[in-house]
């Protein structure tokens, strides 16, 4: 992983830019060891775009995106948001961010009108400017036809597109985003996607922290994989796959006896490289060079012997390959002590949801 720039340097090209940062605590009990939630944490995001920030449960994610929204103090480092340091200047970094949780935050109580009038007034917007700032965000979030239901009635994906809107009262620079589909079925995950995208296409900068794959791989545009408080990789999506390998080609034979025959037809297209054979699921698979070139070659030449195929096909490296690789384990995996507080340094069962500008 590249290391960033110096903080004179980079001010006009990042969003979010963090060097070195550390963040201690001391596990619970008496006598307990002091943990570093991050050790040595580095993040560069460029304006304009959605970053993912991906790493197993406990990693530092959550711990991360709370430094850098001035929730937590940190031990060491730097870092930047907006342009503005974090340490020194904090209530200015406040009035440039948004930050929404795992859980939407609004009041089910009130109509989706309501919440966000209610949050223009609580910025001091005044009752005009509230209302006419609840009516942009209906509309810029799809939820014009629903502003005068109660949000108890929402679906999922609607709370969470409210509670994305109450976050943009101010219009931040910079929006961070923790799991914001945590939870969702694919319909609501689907319709906080489309709010992001319009987000971004609005000029606003997402950090996007998540462990569904498949979100971060369809949303950003740059990921940083953090394991253990430091970042052990930062690319692109497509760079971090090809990490793992290229393309690979993969025959499901229809019959347990005809595998031998199917991993000959496939060594002869994989270059001198591996052929694995799974008796279990009677699945053959290497790596190849030329994909389409050895798709036809394999068909051909299966079909000239006979040999009768459940499925065959060429598939990508994804990044739950590419996390595997890096970190050993799968995104799920959780890196939660015995004693139930999270090696991030979140007390379990902890959650804070902050909008722009409070405390500033």
């Amino acid at each position: 992983m590249s290391t960033p720039m110096s903080m004179s340097e980079t001010r006009p090209r990042y969003a979010v830019l963090a060097e070195g940062l550390v963040k201690r605590y001391r596990a619970r009990g008496r006598g307990g060891v002091e943990k570093r939630a991050l050790d040595g944490f580095d993040l560069a995001v460029r304006p304009g775009t959605v970053h993912g920030l991906l790493g197993p449960n406990g990693a530092g994610k959550t711990t991360a995106v709370r430094v850098l929204a001035t929730l937590l103090r940190y031990d060491g480092g730097r870092a930047e948001v907006a342009g503005i340091d974090v340490g020194r200047e904090p209530r200015r970094v406040r009035s440039r961010i948004g930050l929404a949780g795992q859980y939407a935050a609004v009041d089910e109580g009130l109509t989706g009108r309501q919440n966000l009038e209610m949050f223009g007034r609580l910025f001091h917007l005044g009752n005009r400017g509230a209302r006419q700032r609840a009516g942009e965000l209906l509309e810029r979030f799809g939820l014009v036809e629903a502003a005068d239901r109660s949000a108890k009635e929402y679906s999922g994906g609607m709370r969470r597109r409210l509670d994305l809107a109450s976050s943009m009262i101010l219009s931040p620079d910079v929006l961070f985003l923790d799991e914001p589909t945590t939870g969702l079925d694919p319909r609501g995950r689907g319709e906080v996607w489309d709010a992001i995208r319009a987000l971004v296409a609005g000029g606003t900068t997402v950090l996007l922290t998540t462990q569904y794959l498949d979100e971060a791989d369809k949303l950003a545009s740059h990921i940083t994989v953090i394991d253990r408080g430091r970042a052990i990789a930062d690319d692109t999506p497509d760079a971090l796959k090809n990490r793992v390998g290229g393309d690979r080609i993969e025959v499901v034979a229809a019959d347990p006896g005809d595998l031998a025959a199917v991993a000959r037809a496939v060594e002869r297209v994989a270059g001198g490289g591996l052929v694995l054979t799974d008796d279990t699921t009677r699945r053959v698979h290497a790596q190849v060079a030329d994909r389409v070139a050895a798709l036809t070659e394999v068909a051909r030449s299966l079909q000239d012997d006979r040999i009768a195929v459940e499925d065959i096909g060429l598939r990508r490296p994804s990044l739950d390959d590419v996390f595997l690789r890096l970190t050993g384990h799968g995104a799920g995996a959780d890196r939660t002590p015995a004693d139930g507080t999270p090696t991030d340094g979140t007390p379990a069962g902890d959650t804070q949801v902050v909008r722009e500008g409070a405390a500033a």
